[in-house]
């Protein structure tokens, strides 16, 4: 079943490389969505795949690596919307 999920990271992932980080692990579990950050220093992800990619991909954003370090995740259920892509947002 696919699913779009609208995440808000928060922890050390502002000038880091969270955004290009979200991106190559889109790729790599072929999701689409995008990603942005947001004023606060947290960072907004949505995400839309098969349910059990889309997870698997989130648990590996959770992960971080050694430069990000993600503190929680709101994680909501939203409508599907289709995209083509992942993309990577700018203000």
């Amino acid at each position: 079943m696919k699913v779009r999920k609208k995440v808000i990271v928060y922890g050390y992932v502002q000038g880091v490389g969270f955004r290009y980080f979200a991106r190559m692990n889109a790729e790599h579990f072929n999701v689409t969505g995008f990603v942005e950050n947001l004023y606060d220093g947290s960072v907004l992800l949505e995400v839309e795949g098969r349910d059990y990619v889309v997870e698997a991909f989130l648990e590996a954003i959770g992960k971080g690596n050694r430069y990000i370090d993600v503190e929680h995740m709101e994680i909501k259920d939203i409508p599907l919307r289709d995209d083509r892509s992942f993309k990577i947002k700018y203000y």
